[in-house]
């Protein structure tokens, strides 16, 4: 059963054999022909309205929790009510084999540029990364309760040319500045059909309450990976800037992920799960999409 089955959600039903039954959980009615024409079994439900859920509880084997937590109308802004109210429905009866929740790099807040393994502890600074910490141990909890195995994966920036908002070539057409490389920070990156497979690992040979980076080799700073992808495509390089006054500039949003620079270690993603990434790096990724468009 896969929990937010949006574009990631899709690529791994798609990845799956014909012979094993995919559920989906949604809470629009308006994707359920969608959803059917992908050969997954929709189930209404809203993560929003718990007493909706009653259904899911002994239905899957495995369970794939991709759906983001609220933004708004929240009780208490480090807390994330639809896992909890995803892992209470699970709870009810029965219990699946395993549950992976695809969670973010950004739990681990400003790692200075660092190299980063799972073993750092996390650090969130913004309050979107605080509820994701509090799925993270909502999930284990419950692992630990009810006797399942939990996997989590903390994903970066997911690309792929075939993804909406997936690539950077929207914002170099608009001419979006990136930070000077003397204020820049690291990015980290995984293409969407290679965090498809990665769930697919962690829900089958993931191994029980542990943490997996799911990223791939790059290691460039933003405003490089922007030239890069503005080779690909043959647009101008953004134009660079200082921090000191990018507010002027840039949203809020976009400035929140340039205050955070890390470099994951995937090493645990390659023992563990045994992933041999298809897009070793952004660039490979980007080039790979342009030749199959």
């Amino acid at each position: 059963m896969i929990v937010g089955c949006g574009d990631v959600g899709l690529r791994v039903a798609r990845d799956l054999p014909a012979r094993v039954k995919v559920l989906a959980l949604t809470s629009s009615p308006e994707r359920l022909t969608l959803l059917r024409q992908q050969g997954i079994t929709p189930l209404l439900g809203n993560l929003d309205q718990p007493a909706s859920l009653a259904r899911v509880a002994a239905l899957a084997d495995r369970v794939l929790h991709l759906a983001p937590p609220p933004q708004d109308d929240l009780k208490d802004w480090r807390l994330d009510p639809r896992t909890r109210a995803l892992v209470q429905a699970l709870a009810r009866r029965g219990r699946p084999q395993s549950l992976v929740y695809g969670s973010t790099s950004g739990v681990y807040g400003d790692c200075g540029g660092a190299s980063i393994t799972e073993a750092r502890p996390v650090a969130p600074h913004t309050p979107r990364a605080h509820r994701r910490v509090d799925a993270e141990q909502q999930v284990r909890l419950y692992g630990r309760q009810a006797n399942v195995s939990v996997h989590i994966l903390r994903i970066p920036g997911i690309y792929a040319n075939d993804r909406e908002g997936g690539t950077p070539r929207p914002r170099l057409i608009k001419g979006t500045p990136v930070l000077r490389s003397a204020d820049d920070v690291y990015t980290n990156h995984i293409h969407a059909d290679d965090l498809a497979r990665a769930c697919l690992a962690a829900l089958w040979r993931g191994w029980p309450q542990r943490v997996s980076h799911v990223c791939d080799d790059t290691e460039l700073k933003m405003g490089d990976y922007f030239d890069l992808a503005a080779q690909v495509y043959g647009l101008p390089r953004p134009p660079r800037i200082a921090r000191e006054g990018a507010d002027v500039h840039l949203p809020l949003m976009l400035l929140s992920f340039m205050s955070e620079s890390r470099r994951l270690d995937n090493g645990r993603m390659r023992r563990e799960l045994r992933l041999a990434l298809r897009y070793r790096t952004v660039a490979e990724g980007l080039r790979a999409g342009l030749t199959a468009n």
